[in-house]
C-alpha cells in the first residue's frame, strides 16, 4: 500500500509539473497499533505520523521512537501543555488556543508551529475559521513569539467524487497566497490527488495505507 502511494503521489506531481519533494505526506496512525504502524508505515523508512488523540499518542510515542508527530485533529485547550512533542499542529482554530498555546510555549520554552485551521465549504460539522476570520488570527498570532504559523488547512466535504473538493483546495490555495503564507495542509486518501494539483504541501493520508479502500476519510 505503501509504496503504491508513492506511485500515485509521483504520478501527480508528474502530470501537475510540480516535484514530488514539495509534498510532505503526514501518514495519519490514528486508531492503529504500533505494530501495525511498522508494518504499513515505518518499515518502508518513513518517518512522519500524524495522531487526532493526545492520549493515544503519548502512549504510541513511548514505543515508537524518532518520529516526527504531526497533531491532525481538533486540539482541547487542555491538552495543549502535553503537545510539545508535535513538530506541528495542523488545527489551530481560534485566538483562544493560540493564547494556550502562547502561555505554554512560555512555560516550557516551546514554539508551537501550527496551521491555522479554515472551514472553506461553511459545514457546521467541520471545525475550523471562516476564511473572513483568518486574517485576523493571524495578524494576532504575529505578536505571539512562541506561536509560528506556517500555513493553512482544510478538510472537504467527504464525497465519492475527488473533483468535488477541487474549489475547497483551490480555494484555500488562493487565500492562503493572499496571506502571503507557505504551506496548504490539504488532501486525505479520496482527494490527495486533487489536492496536490492545486497547490496541497501537506497531504494526510490514513485509509489508503492501511488496506480499508477510501471508506474512512483520512
Amino acid at each position: 500500500m505503501f509504496t503504491e502511494l508513492q506511485k500515485r503521489i509521483e504520478a501527480v506531481c508528474h502530470r501537475a509539473g510540480r516535484d514530488p519533494a514539495e509534498i510532505t505526506l503526514v501518514a495519519v496512525s490514528k486508531g492503529h497499533s504500533a505494530a501495525e504502524i511498522e508494518a504499513a508505515i515505518l518499515r518502508f523508512g518513513h518517518r512522519i505520523l500524524g495522531e487526532n488523540r493526545v492520549q493515544e499518542w503519548r502512549e504510541k510515542a513511548k514505543q515508537l521512537p524518532n518520529i516526527d508527530w504531526h497533531f491532525i485533529g481538533n486540539l482541547q485547550s487542555n491538552k495543549v501543555k502535553h503537545c510539545t512533542g508535535f513538530s506541528l499542529i495542523h488545527s489551530l482554530n481560534s485566538k483562544r488556543l493560540a493564547t494556550v498555546m502562547e502561555e505554554q510555549g512560555q512555560k516550557r520554552n516551546h514554539c508551537f508551529r501550527v496551521m491555522i485551521e479554515v472551514n472553506i465549504s461553511g459545514e457546521a460539522s467541520k471545525h475550523g475559521l471562516p476564511p473572513s476570520d483568518v486574517a485576523e488570527l493571524l495578524h494576532y498570532t504575529q505578536s505571539l513569539p512562541h506561536v509560528e504559523v506556517c500555513g493553512l488547512m482544510t478538510m472537504a466535504p467527504y464525497a465519492t467524487n475527488p473533483e468535488s473538493s477541487r474549489p475547497i483546495f483551490r480555494a484555500l490555495r488562493e487565500l492562503r497566497d493572499k496571506l502571503q503564507l507557505k504551506e496548504l495542509s490539504m488532501g486525505m486518501s479520496g482527494d490527495f490527488e486533487v489536492a496536490i494539483e492545486e497547490g496541497a504541501t501537506y497531504i494526510r493520508v490514513g485509509s489508503a495505507l492501511f488496506n480499508q479502500g477510501d471508506k474512512t476519510p483520512t
